[in-house]
Protein backbone atom coordinates (compact mmCIF):
# COMPACT_ATOMS: atom_id res chain seq x y z
CA UNK A 1 0.00 0.00 0.00
CA UNK A 2 1.30 3.18 -1.26
CA UNK A 3 1.29 6.68 1.61
CA UNK A 4 -1.26 8.00 -0.99
CA UNK A 5 -3.51 4.58 -0.46
CA UNK A 6 -3.78 4.87 3.01
CA UNK A 7 -6.72 3.88 5.13
CA UNK A 8 -8.69 6.61 6.97
CA UNK A 9 -8.61 5.46 10.87
CA UNK A 10 -11.95 5.86 13.14
CA UNK A 11 -12.49 5.42 16.59
CA UNK A 12 -15.82 3.74 16.53
CA UNK A 13 -16.40 2.47 19.93
CA UNK A 14 -14.70 3.75 24.10
CA UNK A 15 -15.10 2.23 26.90
CA UNK A 16 -13.94 3.23 30.79
CA UNK A 17 -13.62 1.88 34.20
CA UNK A 18 -13.41 4.19 37.04
CA UNK A 19 -9.79 5.03 37.68
CA UNK A 20 -9.46 3.67 41.41
CA UNK A 21 -6.72 4.08 44.62
CA UNK A 22 -4.67 1.16 43.98
CA UNK A 23 -5.91 -0.91 46.83
CA UNK A 24 -5.66 -4.87 44.85
CA UNK A 25 -9.64 -4.81 44.96
CA UNK A 26 -9.77 -5.52 41.01
CA UNK A 27 -7.85 -7.67 38.70
CA UNK A 28 -6.46 -6.61 35.56
CA UNK A 29 -8.53 -9.25 33.94
CA UNK A 30 -11.75 -7.93 35.12
CA UNK A 31 -11.03 -4.31 34.86
CA UNK A 32 -9.81 -4.98 31.11
CA UNK A 33 -13.06 -6.80 30.39
CA UNK A 34 -15.64 -3.83 31.82
CA UNK A 35 -13.33 -1.75 29.19
CA UNK A 36 -13.50 -3.69 26.22
CA UNK A 37 -17.27 -4.72 26.97
CA UNK A 38 -17.92 -1.13 26.95
CA UNK A 39 -16.45 -0.06 23.85
CA UNK A 40 -17.82 -3.42 21.68
CA UNK A 41 -21.12 -2.16 23.20
CA UNK A 42 -20.53 1.28 22.07
CA UNK A 43 -19.74 -0.13 18.50
CA UNK A 44 -22.47 -2.25 18.35
CA UNK A 45 -20.29 -5.34 17.38
CA UNK A 46 -19.38 -8.28 18.60
CA UNK A 47 -15.66 -9.55 19.67
CA UNK A 48 -16.28 -11.64 16.10
CA UNK A 49 -15.71 -8.57 14.56
CA UNK A 50 -12.12 -7.50 15.64
CA UNK A 51 -9.20 -9.22 13.97
CA UNK A 52 -6.61 -7.94 15.95
CA UNK A 53 -5.49 -6.95 19.66
CA UNK A 54 -3.08 -4.96 20.88
CA UNK A 55 -2.78 -4.76 24.99
CA UNK A 56 -0.57 -2.21 27.54
CA UNK A 57 -0.29 -2.65 30.61
CA UNK A 58 3.26 -1.83 32.60
CA UNK A 59 2.96 -3.69 35.64
CA UNK A 60 2.03 -7.75 34.92
CA UNK A 61 3.03 -11.37 33.22
CA UNK A 62 3.51 -11.56 29.75
CA UNK A 63 -0.29 -12.87 27.68
CA UNK A 64 -1.85 -10.18 30.34
CA UNK A 65 -3.30 -9.29 27.30
CA UNK A 66 -5.14 -12.75 26.12
CA UNK A 67 -5.84 -13.47 29.55
CA UNK A 68 -7.97 -10.17 29.40
CA UNK A 69 -10.03 -10.81 26.06
CA UNK A 70 -9.92 -14.40 26.43
CA UNK A 71 -13.29 -13.74 28.17
CA UNK A 72 -15.21 -12.10 24.98
CA UNK A 73 -13.48 -14.90 22.84
CA UNK A 74 -11.16 -17.68 22.26
CA UNK A 75 -10.63 -15.71 17.95
CA UNK A 76 -7.17 -17.51 17.08
CA UNK A 77 -6.49 -13.40 16.38
CA UNK A 78 -3.32 -12.08 16.92
CA UNK A 79 -2.75 -10.30 20.38
CA UNK A 80 0.55 -8.49 21.13
CA UNK A 81 1.29 -6.73 24.80
CA UNK A 82 2.61 -3.76 25.19
CA UNK A 83 5.20 -1.60 27.52
CA UNK A 84 5.83 1.61 26.59
CA UNK A 85 6.01 3.49 30.42
CA UNK A 86 3.42 5.90 30.75
CA UNK A 87 2.61 5.94 27.13
CA UNK A 88 1.77 2.82 26.85
CA UNK A 89 -2.13 3.33 26.33
CA UNK A 90 -1.49 4.99 23.57
CA UNK A 91 1.72 3.21 21.82
CA UNK A 92 -1.21 0.28 22.09
CA UNK A 93 -4.11 2.36 20.09
CA UNK A 94 -1.25 3.46 17.62
CA UNK A 95 -0.36 -0.16 16.88
CA UNK A 96 -4.12 -1.04 16.40
CA UNK A 97 -4.39 2.12 14.02
CA UNK A 98 -1.22 1.04 11.91
CA UNK A 99 -2.63 -2.28 11.14
CA UNK A 100 -6.15 -0.59 9.95
CA UNK A 101 -4.56 2.23 8.40
CA UNK A 102 -1.93 0.00 6.51
CA UNK A 103 -4.81 -2.63 5.33
CA UNK A 104 -3.51 -5.51 7.23
CA UNK A 105 -6.85 -5.64 9.31
CA UNK A 106 -10.61 -3.63 9.40
CA UNK A 107 -11.22 -3.71 12.72
CA UNK A 108 -8.88 -3.72 15.80
CA UNK A 109 -9.17 -2.78 19.41
CA UNK A 110 -6.50 -1.82 22.07
CA UNK A 111 -6.69 -2.11 25.64
CA UNK A 112 -5.07 -0.91 28.39
CA UNK A 113 -4.99 -1.39 32.37
CA UNK A 114 -2.90 -1.13 34.93
CA UNK A 115 -3.04 -2.36 38.72
CA UNK A 116 -0.42 -0.49 40.90
CA UNK A 117 1.23 -0.07 44.13
CA UNK A 118 0.62 2.61 46.82
CA UNK A 119 3.34 5.43 46.54
CA UNK A 120 5.87 6.38 44.39
CA UNK A 121 6.75 4.67 41.19
CA UNK A 122 10.14 1.91 41.15
CA UNK A 123 11.65 -0.60 39.39
CA UNK A 124 10.36 -4.15 39.87
CA UNK A 125 14.29 -5.32 38.64
CA UNK A 126 16.41 -4.13 40.73
CA UNK A 127 19.04 -6.84 40.12
CA UNK A 128 19.44 -4.60 36.92
CA UNK A 129 20.85 -1.36 35.35
CA UNK A 130 17.39 1.01 35.16
CA UNK A 131 17.30 2.01 31.42
CA UNK A 132 16.54 5.16 32.70
CA UNK A 133 20.11 6.04 34.10
CA UNK A 134 21.76 7.12 31.28
CA UNK A 135 18.83 9.62 31.50
CA UNK A 136 19.27 10.00 34.95
CA UNK A 137 23.03 11.23 34.64
CA UNK A 138 21.49 14.23 32.73
CA UNK A 139 18.65 14.54 35.17
CA UNK A 140 21.49 14.76 37.90
CA UNK A 141 23.42 17.53 35.91
CA UNK A 142 20.74 19.70 34.91
CA UNK A 143 19.28 19.62 38.81
CA UNK A 144 22.87 20.24 40.13
CA UNK A 145 22.96 23.57 37.80
CA UNK A 146 19.44 24.60 38.94
CA UNK A 147 20.55 24.67 42.59
CA UNK A 148 19.30 21.33 43.46
CA UNK A 149 15.93 19.33 44.72
CA UNK A 150 14.86 16.91 46.91
CA UNK A 151 12.13 14.26 46.50
CA UNK A 152 10.84 10.83 44.96
CA UNK A 153 12.70 10.62 41.23
CA UNK A 154 9.77 11.30 39.16
CA UNK A 155 8.62 14.18 40.45
CA UNK A 156 11.67 15.62 40.94
CA UNK A 157 12.77 15.48 37.31
CA UNK A 158 9.55 16.98 36.27
CA UNK A 159 9.87 20.09 38.88
CA UNK A 160 13.15 20.37 37.68
CA UNK A 161 11.74 20.92 33.96
CA UNK A 162 9.83 23.34 35.77
CA UNK A 163 12.67 25.48 37.67
CA UNK A 164 14.03 25.81 34.52
CA UNK A 165 11.44 26.94 32.39
CA UNK A 166 11.05 29.86 35.45
CA UNK A 167 14.26 30.77 35.04
CA UNK A 168 13.95 30.97 31.20
CA UNK A 169 10.67 32.82 31.38
CA UNK A 170 9.47 33.90 34.73
CA UNK A 171 6.53 32.40 36.58
CA UNK A 172 6.52 30.24 40.15
CA UNK A 173 4.78 27.69 41.96
CA UNK A 174 1.68 29.82 41.91
CA UNK A 175 1.52 29.24 37.77
CA UNK A 176 1.88 25.07 38.76
CA UNK A 177 -0.92 25.58 40.94
CA UNK A 178 -3.37 27.36 38.98
CA UNK A 179 -2.85 23.87 36.36
CA UNK A 180 -3.55 21.84 39.21
CA UNK A 181 -6.64 23.83 40.33
CA UNK A 182 -8.13 24.12 36.93
CA UNK A 183 -7.59 19.95 36.34
CA UNK A 184 -9.26 19.12 39.69
CA UNK A 185 -12.10 21.88 39.44
CA UNK A 186 -12.86 19.53 36.29
CA UNK A 187 -12.53 16.83 37.40
CA UNK A 188 -15.56 17.69 39.55
CA UNK A 189 -17.77 16.49 36.42
CA UNK A 190 -16.10 13.32 35.84
CA UNK A 191 -17.69 10.32 37.34
CA UNK A 192 -14.64 8.15 36.33
CA UNK A 193 -12.23 10.27 38.21
CA UNK A 194 -10.30 8.88 41.00
CA UNK A 195 -10.67 12.40 43.12
CA UNK A 196 -13.22 14.99 42.42
CA UNK A 197 -12.49 17.30 45.48
CA UNK A 198 -12.39 20.71 43.14
CA UNK A 199 -9.11 22.05 45.01
CA UNK A 200 -8.45 26.04 45.22
CA UNK A 201 -5.15 27.28 44.32
CA UNK A 202 -4.41 28.14 47.72
CA UNK A 203 -5.69 24.43 49.05
CA UNK A 204 -3.04 23.08 45.92
CA UNK A 205 -0.42 25.37 47.54
CA UNK A 206 -0.99 24.27 50.95
CA UNK A 207 -0.57 20.38 49.91
CA UNK A 208 2.37 18.58 51.65
CA UNK A 209 5.26 19.25 49.80
CA UNK A 210 6.69 16.42 47.43
CA UNK A 211 9.62 18.10 45.55
CA UNK A 212 10.93 21.74 46.02
CA UNK A 213 8.24 23.22 44.41
CA UNK A 214 5.13 20.43 43.74
CA UNK A 215 2.43 19.61 46.04
CA UNK A 216 1.16 16.08 46.66
CA UNK A 217 -2.18 18.22 44.88
CA UNK A 218 0.49 19.18 41.60
CA UNK A 219 1.09 15.14 41.29
CA UNK A 220 -0.70 12.61 40.01
CA UNK A 221 -2.24 9.37 41.70
CA UNK A 222 -1.10 5.86 41.41
CA UNK A 223 -4.29 4.55 39.79
CA UNK A 224 -5.98 1.21 38.99
CA UNK A 225 -8.19 0.97 35.70
CA UNK A 226 -9.21 -0.04 32.23
CA UNK A 227 -9.59 1.93 28.98
CA UNK A 228 -10.55 0.55 25.26
CA UNK A 229 -10.86 1.95 21.97
CA UNK A 230 -11.80 0.28 19.14
CA UNK A 231 -10.71 1.30 15.47
CA UNK A 232 -11.62 0.69 11.76
CA UNK A 233 -11.59 1.40 8.59
CA UNK A 234 -13.91 3.93 6.49
CA UNK A 235 -15.43 0.67 4.53
CA UNK A 236 -16.17 -1.16 8.08
CA UNK A 237 -17.60 2.01 9.45
CA UNK A 238 -20.24 2.20 6.61
CA UNK A 239 -21.22 -0.81 6.59
CA UNK A 240 -21.84 -1.08 10.19
CA UNK A 241 -23.86 2.09 10.09
CA UNK A 242 -21.59 3.86 12.43
CA UNK A 243 -21.21 7.08 10.03
CA UNK A 244 -22.86 9.81 13.67
CA UNK A 245 -20.39 7.92 16.31
CA UNK A 246 -16.96 7.49 14.13
CA UNK A 247 -14.50 10.21 15.18
CA UNK A 248 -11.37 10.29 12.52
CA UNK A 249 -7.76 9.57 14.07
CA UNK A 250 -6.56 12.29 11.40
CA UNK A 251 -3.05 11.62 12.15
CA UNK A 252 -1.15 9.92 15.17
CA UNK A 253 2.35 9.53 15.55
CA UNK A 254 4.62 8.06 18.33
CA UNK A 255 8.18 9.14 18.34
CA UNK A 256 11.23 8.04 20.98
CA UNK A 257 13.68 10.81 22.05
CA UNK A 258 15.62 12.87 20.18
CA UNK A 259 19.88 13.67 20.92
CA UNK A 260 18.98 16.78 22.46
CA UNK A 261 17.43 14.43 25.74
CA UNK A 262 21.24 13.17 25.94
CA UNK A 263 23.59 15.72 24.30
CA UNK A 264 23.74 18.19 27.37
CA UNK A 265 22.21 18.59 30.67
CA UNK A 266 19.13 19.99 29.57
CA UNK A 267 15.96 19.54 32.41
CA UNK A 268 13.30 20.35 29.69
CA UNK A 269 15.01 17.93 27.26
CA UNK A 270 14.90 15.28 30.28
CA UNK A 271 11.10 15.14 30.46
CA UNK A 272 10.42 14.63 26.50
CA UNK A 273 10.22 18.31 25.37
CA UNK A 274 12.47 17.85 22.24
CA UNK A 275 10.50 14.41 21.77
CA UNK A 276 6.84 16.49 22.26
CA UNK A 277 7.70 19.01 20.08
CA UNK A 278 8.94 17.12 17.10
CA UNK A 279 6.26 14.44 17.32
CA UNK A 280 3.37 17.35 17.37
CA UNK A 281 5.13 19.13 14.36
CA UNK A 282 4.92 15.84 12.12
CA UNK A 283 1.38 15.63 13.48
CA UNK A 284 -0.23 18.74 12.46
CA UNK A 285 1.62 18.27 9.15
CA UNK A 286 0.14 15.18 8.36
CA UNK A 287 -3.06 16.92 8.94
CA UNK A 288 -2.67 19.97 7.25
CA UNK A 289 -4.11 21.60 10.60
CA UNK A 290 -2.89 24.60 12.52
CA UNK A 291 -2.89 24.56 16.45
CA UNK A 292 -5.69 27.46 15.96
CA UNK A 293 -8.07 24.57 14.90
CA UNK A 294 -7.86 22.91 18.02
CA UNK A 295 -10.37 23.00 20.37
CA UNK A 296 -10.51 20.42 23.05
CA UNK A 297 -6.91 18.55 24.25
CA UNK A 298 -5.90 15.66 27.13
CA UNK A 299 -2.77 16.23 27.59
CA UNK A 300 -0.12 14.39 29.92
CA UNK A 301 0.21 16.10 32.97
CA UNK A 302 1.82 13.74 35.07
CA UNK A 303 2.53 16.51 36.93
CA UNK A 304 1.48 19.89 36.94
CA UNK A 305 5.46 21.34 35.59
CA UNK A 306 5.09 19.00 32.61
CA UNK A 307 1.77 20.77 31.77
CA UNK A 308 3.52 23.80 31.85
CA UNK A 309 6.28 23.04 29.65
CA UNK A 310 4.02 21.00 27.42
CA UNK A 311 2.22 23.88 26.03
CA UNK A 312 5.31 25.27 24.68
CA UNK A 313 6.35 21.76 23.37
CA UNK A 314 2.93 21.42 21.36
CA UNK A 315 3.29 24.78 20.40
CA UNK A 316 0.30 25.92 21.42
CA UNK A 317 2.09 29.14 22.40
CA UNK A 318 5.13 30.91 21.22
CA UNK A 319 8.11 29.91 23.65
CA UNK A 320 7.66 31.21 27.34
CA UNK A 321 3.94 31.97 26.81
CA UNK A 322 2.74 28.75 28.55
CA UNK A 323 2.14 31.56 31.44
CA UNK A 324 -0.12 33.78 29.40
CA UNK A 325 -2.07 30.69 28.45
CA UNK A 326 -2.87 29.92 32.36
CA UNK A 327 -2.82 33.64 33.53
CA UNK A 328 -5.46 34.13 30.82
CA UNK A 329 -7.46 30.96 31.52
CA UNK A 330 -7.00 29.88 27.81
CA UNK A 331 -6.50 26.82 29.29
CA UNK A 332 -10.45 25.98 30.46
CA UNK A 333 -13.93 26.86 29.36
CA UNK A 334 -14.05 29.79 27.96
CA UNK A 335 -10.73 30.35 26.84
CA UNK A 336 -8.93 29.11 23.72
CA UNK A 337 -8.64 25.89 24.43
CA UNK A 338 -10.14 23.61 27.05
CA UNK A 339 -7.04 20.89 28.77
CA UNK A 340 -7.87 18.16 30.30
CA UNK A 341 -11.73 18.71 30.48
CA UNK A 342 -11.34 15.01 32.36
CA UNK A 343 -9.35 16.37 35.24
CA UNK A 344 -6.35 15.15 33.98
CA UNK A 345 -3.61 12.88 35.44
CA UNK A 346 -3.33 14.93 38.89
CA UNK A 347 -7.01 14.28 39.19
CA UNK A 348 -8.35 11.35 37.61
CA UNK A 349 -5.47 9.34 37.93
CA UNK A 350 -2.84 7.95 36.09
CA UNK A 351 -2.71 3.88 35.71
CA UNK A 352 0.06 3.49 33.47
CA UNK A 353 -1.27 1.07 31.02
CA UNK A 354 -4.75 2.66 30.44
CA UNK A 355 -3.99 6.21 30.91
CA UNK A 356 -3.58 7.04 27.04
CA UNK A 357 -6.52 4.94 25.78
CA UNK A 358 -8.50 6.85 29.04
CA UNK A 359 -7.16 9.90 26.83
CA UNK A 360 -8.92 9.18 22.95
CA UNK A 361 -11.86 8.12 25.00
CA UNK A 362 -12.65 11.40 26.24
CA UNK A 363 -11.55 13.04 22.97
CA UNK A 364 -13.51 10.94 21.10
CA UNK A 365 -16.34 11.59 23.11
CA UNK A 366 -16.15 15.44 23.22
CA UNK A 367 -16.29 15.12 19.14
CA UNK A 368 -19.29 13.30 19.14
CA UNK A 369 -20.87 16.15 21.58
CA UNK A 370 -21.76 13.36 24.03
CA UNK A 371 -19.37 14.91 26.98
CA UNK A 372 -22.39 16.29 28.85
CA UNK A 373 -21.08 18.71 32.05
CA UNK A 374 -17.28 17.79 30.25
CA UNK A 375 -18.27 19.16 27.15
CA UNK A 376 -16.02 21.79 25.75
CA UNK A 377 -18.21 24.45 24.02
CA UNK A 378 -17.71 25.89 20.59
CA UNK A 379 -16.06 23.19 19.13
CA UNK A 380 -19.27 23.09 16.18
CA UNK A 381 -20.84 25.51 14.17
CA UNK A 382 -22.99 26.29 11.66
CA UNK A 383 -20.17 26.78 9.36
CA UNK A 384 -17.57 24.35 10.41
CA UNK A 385 -19.92 20.90 10.65
CA UNK A 386 -16.69 18.87 11.06
CA UNK A 387 -15.93 20.99 14.27
CA UNK A 388 -12.39 22.05 15.75
CA UNK A 389 -9.87 19.27 16.25
CA UNK A 390 -9.25 17.45 19.35
CA UNK A 391 -5.85 16.29 20.84
CA UNK A 392 -3.77 14.07 22.23
CA UNK A 393 -0.63 14.30 24.26
CA UNK A 394 0.44 11.26 26.03
CA UNK A 395 4.12 10.77 27.38
CA UNK A 396 6.52 8.17 28.57
CA UNK A 397 10.15 8.96 29.90
CA UNK A 398 12.72 6.41 28.65
CA UNK A 399 11.39 7.34 26.04
CA UNK A 400 8.42 7.71 23.91
CA UNK A 401 5.52 10.09 23.00
CA UNK A 402 2.11 9.74 20.77
CA UNK A 403 0.70 12.37 19.84
CA UNK A 404 -2.97 12.54 18.12
CA UNK A 405 -5.32 14.80 16.50
CA UNK A 406 -9.11 14.05 16.09
CA UNK A 407 -11.97 15.07 14.06
CA UNK A 408 -15.94 14.49 13.41
CA UNK A 409 -15.89 13.34 10.05
CA UNK A 410 -17.34 15.20 6.89
CA UNK A 411 -20.35 12.17 6.89
CA UNK A 412 -21.39 13.27 10.41
CA UNK A 413 -24.97 14.19 10.02
CA UNK A 414 -26.07 16.26 13.14
CA UNK A 415 -28.89 14.27 14.97
CA UNK A 416 -28.66 11.26 12.85
CA UNK A 417 -28.77 7.83 14.45
CA UNK A 418 -25.56 6.88 16.82
CA UNK A 419 -25.38 4.58 19.49
CA UNK A 420 -25.76 6.41 22.51
CA UNK A 421 -28.78 3.73 23.94
CA UNK A 422 -26.58 0.67 23.64
CA UNK A 423 -25.60 0.47 26.74
CA UNK A 424 -28.48 2.09 28.38
CA UNK A 425 -27.49 5.17 29.49
CA UNK A 426 -24.55 7.82 27.91
CA UNK A 427 -21.31 6.48 28.77
CA UNK A 428 -19.58 9.35 28.31
CA UNK A 429 -20.24 10.97 31.23
CA UNK A 430 -21.75 8.14 33.27
CA UNK A 431 -19.76 5.77 34.85
CA UNK A 432 -21.50 2.15 35.46
CA UNK A 433 -20.82 -1.51 35.72
CA UNK A 434 -21.10 -3.99 33.22
CA UNK A 435 -22.94 -7.58 33.49
CA UNK A 436 -22.19 -10.82 32.62
CA UNK A 437 -25.51 -10.50 30.61
CA UNK A 438 -23.76 -7.53 28.72
CA UNK A 439 -20.74 -9.50 28.33
CA UNK A 440 -22.56 -12.27 26.74
CA UNK A 441 -24.19 -9.27 24.05
CA UNK A 442 -20.81 -8.91 22.78
CA UNK A 443 -18.82 -12.03 23.29
CA UNK A 444 -17.82 -14.20 20.01
CA UNK A 445 -19.72 -17.41 19.11
CA UNK A 446 -16.41 -18.77 19.98
CA UNK A 447 -16.35 -18.23 23.78
CA UNK A 448 -15.87 -20.38 26.76
CA UNK A 449 -18.39 -20.37 29.54
CA UNK A 450 -15.31 -21.57 31.74
CA UNK A 451 -13.41 -18.26 31.06
CA UNK A 452 -16.65 -16.24 31.51
CA UNK A 453 -17.69 -17.59 35.06
CA UNK A 454 -13.90 -16.51 36.47
CA UNK A 455 -14.80 -12.73 36.04
CA UNK A 456 -16.05 -10.73 38.85
CA UNK A 457 -17.44 -7.72 37.21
Amino acid sequence: MTPQSKNRVFIIGGGCTAFIKPRAIRTTEDMGLEAATKALLDAGITYDSIQLASVGYCYGDSTSGQRALYALGLTSIPITNVNNNCSTGSTALYQAASAVRYGQVSCALALGFEQMRPGSLGSNFPDRPSPMSLLNVRSAEAEAALGGNRGPGAPRMFDNAAKEYFKQYGGGIEDLARIASKNHKHSVNNPYSQFRNGWSAEQVMEGKKITDQLTVFMCSPTSDGAACCIVADEAFVHAHGLENQAIELVATELETDTLSAYNKADAMEVVGYGMTRSCADKVFEQAGATRDEVGVIELHDCFAANELVTYDALRLCPDGGALDIIRKGDNTYGGKYVINPSGGLEAKGHPLGATGLGMHFYITMQLRNWAGPMQAPGLFSADNPQGKYGLVHNLGLGGAVVVSLLRRPEFFKEGGKDGRDRLGYNHAHECRPVTVEDVRKVRSKLSSDFILQAAKL
